[in-house]
């Protein structure tokens, strides 16, 4: 199993992303590499500052990198020999199995969607978060920022794709799926909330419970939280801000420490014909180290393979 990462995306890249390929590293089964894309002195230079003398970390030269604030498509197209652009040439070529970057999320979602593309019929890929809750939990909550703007069945096939997501990466069967809403009445909500509620009921191959609202965000009532991005980024970042305001007021709960972005490292776009996930463009080394944990664990998990299944079933 081959690793990407980015090693020039994100706030304190090369640093962080290094020293997080390197904790993970030492954490690895055999047979899992990290391929670090990027500039290769300045990545040797922080793996000689960490002493590292393993081999289970490899380097693929990309003399170009996207800042955060470029225009991703333009980017894309003037930089080829960027971090980003080689890490979805290898992505497409097999050459590695999933790749992850705390860079330019608008150039990731570009990327995704002209180099891999989307697995045919899905109407619009989705990035996927996660939320820690009361019953122990992580509940996967899809869409939190690809798309701000959506259709009910953009919706419903939200539900299916994070049902899959939430089966194949927990093993967990008929994971219960809700619709993130204002009131459970099925008639509350806008117009395509309620319409998107009538067709995630009639639609047989996911576990629809029904309306949630805001109050259950944390309560396990459902495995798969429905939201369009807009929405899904505000509750998101919401729920992160809880981390920071409790430890600053002196209070540390195990809860309250998977409420850290840090603690999944990363989220995956789902719908893709890929493993592509997105950190935090503040990542820190530990936030890396368990992005590369989590990116192990999709291409184990074989998902993208089962949505392309569901979808032609």
């Amino acid at each position: 199993m081959n690793i990407g990462v980015d090693a020039m995306g994100g706030d304190f890249a090369p640093q962080a992303i290094v020293e997080g390929a390197v904790l993970a590293a030492n954490e690895l089964p055999e047979g899992v590499t990290i391929v670090l894309i990027g500039q290769t002195e300045a990545i040797q230079t922080v793996l000689d500052k960490q002493n590292y003398t393993g081999s289970n970390i490899k380097i693929v030269e990309a003399n170009e990198t996207i800042e955060m604030g470029e225009h991703p498509v333009k980017a894309l197209q003037a930089k080829p020999n960027s971090s980003i652009g080689v890490g979805f040439k290898l992505l497409k070529t097999g050459e590695i199995d999933s790749f992850g970057s705390a860079g330019n999320t608008g150039a990731m979602m570009v990327g995704s969607l002209f180099s891999i593309k989307a697995i045919e019929g899905v109407q619009r890929p989705a990035i996927a978060g996660f939320a820690p809750q009361t019953n122990g939990k992580m509940a996967v909550m899809v869409d939190i920022g690809a798309n701000a703007d959506v259709k009910p069945e953009m919706l419903e096939q939200f539900g299916l794709l994070g049902s899959i997501y939430y089966q194949a990466t927990t093993g967990e069967e008929n994971p219960k799926v809700g619709l993130m809403n204002i009131g459970e009445e099925a008639e509350k909500g806008s117009l395509i909330a309620q319409q998107a509620h009538k067709l995630m009921k009639e639609n047989a191959k996911m576990n629809f419970i029904g309306n949630i609202e805001g109050k259950d965000f944390f309560k396990g009532k459902a495995d798969v939280i429905v939201t369009d991005g807009f929405t899904g980024n505000i509750l998101l970042k919401m729920g992160e801000s809880l981390y920071g305001i409790m430890k600053d007021q002196g209070v540390e709960t195990s809860f309250l420490d998977k409420t850290n972005y840090e603690a999944v490292g990363g989220s995956p776009i789902v719908g893709v014909n890929g493993n592509v996930i997105i950190a935090h463009g503040a990542s820190s080394a530990k936030a890396i180290k368990n992005m590369i944990h989590l990116s192990t664990k999709i291409v184990e998990s074989k998902v993208t393979e089962k949505i392309k299944e569901a979808l032609s079933a």
